[in-house]
């Protein structure tokens, strides 16, 4: 499971939200599978490189992983809505 507040990395695409796999997010809620305790879902904030938050997002939790002290950033341009 991806604690609230760490950094989450889309592992597919999600188009109807403009979110691409590789996009990088921040956990601000767990959904959880009732009488689990289990994530189902996550709502993932996601920001500009200036910290402008462009989006939350429910996403369920096989579009999700924990990202790693390994993973490389890399930025791309939004449209302006």
């Amino acid at each position: 499971m991806i604690a609230e507040h760490s950094y989450a990395v889309l592992t597919r695409d999600i188009p109807e939200h403009g979110l691409q796999a590789g996009d990088v997010g921040v956990v601000i809620h767990i959904h959880r599978k009732p009488g689990t305790g289990e994530a189902e879902g996550y709502l993932l904030e996601v920001f500009t490189v200036d910290g402008v938050s462009l989006d939350e997002v429910s996403i369920l939790a096989d579009a999700l992983r924990p990202a790693l002290a390994t993973d490389r950033l890399h930025a791309r341009a939004v449209a302006a809505e």
